[in-house]
């Protein structure tokens, strides 16, 4: 992976995490209501955000910690994605996902911990 593709697509992640934390306060706020599903929003966009940070802190290392690197991206795509669905459908068997994401993230995590960010 290049550095410059982990940037752009770090920042990418970054830049729909504020998209969907807007669109989910304003534009999808009926239908969170409706399923009671806003606090699940929120959690999706708080974890999506706080880990696409740590993608963009490790796309500008070099070289790019590829593992953790991708484990945070399966993680986001898996655990806030999940979410993010169930937020909007009301299908709660996608929170039956979410936790194969939840231990992605921790993955990336304990490779960081223990590799110290080398892949």
């Amino acid at each position: 992976m290049t550095p410059r593709f982990a940037l752009a697509l770090s920042a990418s992640l970054g830049f729909l995490g504020v998209a969907l934390g807007a669109f989910g306060a304003h534009g999808l706020e009926e239908t969170l209501a409706r399923n009671g599903t806003a606090e699940t929003w929120r959690t999706a966009v708080f974890y999506h955000l706080v880990h696409a940070v740590v993608l963009f802190v490790l796309a500008e290392r070099r070289p790019v910690a590829t593992g953790p690197w991708l484990a945070f991206f399966a993680g986001i795509l898996i655990f806030s994605g999940s979410l993010y669905i169930l937020s909007v459908t009301g299908l709660k068997w996608l929170g039956a996902i979410t936790p194969l994401g939840g231990v992605s993230l921790l993955i990336g995590w304990l490779w960081l911990a223990l590799k110290g960010g080398q892949s």
